[in-house]
């Protein structure tokens, strides 16, 4: 009996340490950073971050400073703008 209990207790032990589903995309809400390359070297400012919004299909931005820590959740409708030092826009991303 204990012979079969065991390899059944691994069993679930190691289906706890599976991975998680990626996250899902919100119905809606398509997040496209691919369109967002005229925006590179722009400033940060009210008239880039509208920019950003309208190509690229979010519905929030958040800034990222250099060496700026941010939390790392997933938010399918979120548009993370990297900026360099000199306060104007490297990268973005979606989420």
């Amino acid at each position: 009996m204990i012979r079969l209990v065991l390899p059944a207790a691994a069993l679930l032990v190691l289906g706890a340490c599976a991975p998680e589903t990626p996250p899902r995309a919100i119905p809606g809400v398509e997040c496209s950073a691919e369109r967002l390359g005229a925006l590179t070297g722009k400033p940060r400012g009210q008239e880039a971050e509208a920019e950003a919004l309208r190509l690229s299909g979010a519905k929030i931005v958040r800034w990222l400073e250099p060496d700026a820590v941010a939390t790392m959740d997933f938010r399918p409708d979120r548009l993370n703008l990297h900026l360099g030092a000199d306060g104007k826009i490297n990268s973005a991303h979606c989420g």
